[in-house]
């Protein structure tokens, strides 16, 4: 029995491998989902890459979204096909904490019907149908990963209606700089909740307008909380929030000798 079984387990492995579609591959810093298969893979240039960076809807037949990232560059796509007894989101939320884990910045990030509907994420993002399922099923996020690069990183998990999960996975080098890309306002004040801190490790210690007010708009979004700004530039970042008309009750500054600025979650 046991030379049965462990025969068994190396044609289950050997199965396993094979279903891998010839030439696709993984990415290093994003480990791949236990027991996923690849089913589709590419990798090309292309002049136009749009990524959303909130909701998307179709509005006189054509794609609608307030803010998106348009950009020529190199993209690798993989498609992994999930194990039936877990789901696209179970596969998403792994990526996502090992992308900050990893140091990644989220730019957008949304889940279920607040993303929209998913024929259009599956057909007119991504390009993909197999990639359609139950809006309510369904989580994206952009991101931008660690370094000095513009490099980003897209997920989509996404479960269908006969329950076959998927995840998608994008990672796209444009061929000029991005310039400065402000996240979505829910999407900040989302990873504060989930996990109790930003790190914002591009922003200056002085102070900009534009990221004054995006950080004035994620505390607008929820004003029971209150957080501490940690950084080199803390005491200017406390200031520029007071002066967005934030309540100084809601702020606590502690300057220390990191890079960028870290925004703890105190309640």
């Amino acid at each position: 029995m046991r030379v049965i079984s462990a025969t068994a387990l190396v044609l289950a492995v050997g199965i396993a491998e094979a279903a891998d579609l010839p030439g696709g591959r993984d990415f290093d810093m994003l480990p791949r989902y236990p027991q996923s298969e690849i089913v589709a893979f590419k990798e090309r240039n292309v002049l136009d890459r749009t990524y959303p960076l909130d909701s998307i809807r179709r509005i006189s037949g054509r794609l609608r979204m307030s803010d998106q990232i348009t950009a020529s560059g190199r993209l690798t796509v993989v498609t992994y096909r999930l194990p039936d007894i877990h789901t696209g989101i179970e596969a998403f939320e792994r990526s996502r904490r090992r992308l900050l884990q990893e140091g990644a910045e989220l730019l957008f990030w949304c889940e279920g019907r607040e993303c929209g509907s998913s024929s259009l994420w599956a057909n007119e993002v991504f390009h993909r149908s197999t990639l359609y399922g139950p809006d309510a099923r369904q989580a994206f996020l952009l991101a931008r990963l660690p370094g000095d690069s513009d490099r980003l990183m897209a997920l989509y998990g996404i479960t269908r209606g006969n329950d076959r999960p998927y995840l998608q996975v994008e990672q796209f080098e444009p061929d000029e700089p991005l310039g400065i890309i402000l996240p979505n306002p829910s999407t900040l004040l989302r990873q504060l909740k989930s996990t109790g801190e930003l790190w914002l490790p591009r922003l200056p210690q002085e102070p900009t307008a534009e990221w004054g007010a995006l950080l004035a708009n994620v505390l607008r979004l929820d004003s029971t909380i209150r957080v501490a700004l940690k950084g080199k530039g803390a005491a200017a970042w406390y200031e520029a929030l007071t002066q967005e008309r934030i309540k100084a009750r809601r702020i606590e500054a502690e300057t220390s000798n990191e890079d960028g600025l870290r925004i703890t979650l105190l309640r």
